[in-house]
């Protein structure tokens, strides 16, 4: 089991990488528009994230 999780997490760190890696002024833009987000907006959006992440893995794991 913590093998999985190890493998997870560095699977994250790729792809959380891929975008300021392959297009880093793109990255830069997005993330000014996300700055200038209010935190409830944030909150959702987080909470959808974690939602679709969390049903993903239910599904590929049943």
């Amino acid at each position: 089991m913590w093998d999985s999780l190890w493998i997870s997490l560095g699977l994250v760190l790729v792809i959380e990488g891929l975008m300021p890696a392959l297009n880093p002024k793109a990255f830069k833009q997005t993330m000014s528009t996300i700055r200038e987000l209010d935190e409830g907006s944030l909150r959702v959006m987080g909470l959808i994230s974690m939602s679709i992440g969390a049903t993903v893995v239910y599904f590929l794991t049943s």
